[in-house]
């Protein structure tokens, strides 16, 4: 079975996410931000989920997560949570 790891940053806003986008784009520290900004418990590890299996998260995080490039941040994705800045870290 396929399994990955990700971590992500939640927000409220699309707006919020654009702009911690922009500053992951320019270098600042996923893991910083995550602890500052991020809604979710995984704060706390950065943002980091561990690892996980298909269908485990919410669709939209998982489509990303299975589907997408690696080590890119992907997003704002949109789910009842709020706004998902979300970076796969590896995929088997």
């Amino acid at each position: 079975m396929a399994r990955a790891s990700a971590r992500h940053i939640l927000v409220k806003t699309r707006e919020e996410a654009e702009k911690l986008k922009q500053r992951l784009e320019k270098g600042e520290d996923f893991a910083v931000l995550a602890k500052k900004y991020s809604l979710c418990p995984s704060k706390k590890q950065g943002g980091d989920l561990g690892e996980f299996g298909p269908g485990q998260m919410v669709k939209a995080f998982d489509d990303v997560v299975f589907k997408k490039a690696l080590l890119t941040i992907h997003g704002p994705v949109k789910t009842r949570f709020g706004f998902h800045l979300i970076q796969t870290l590896y995929r088997s």
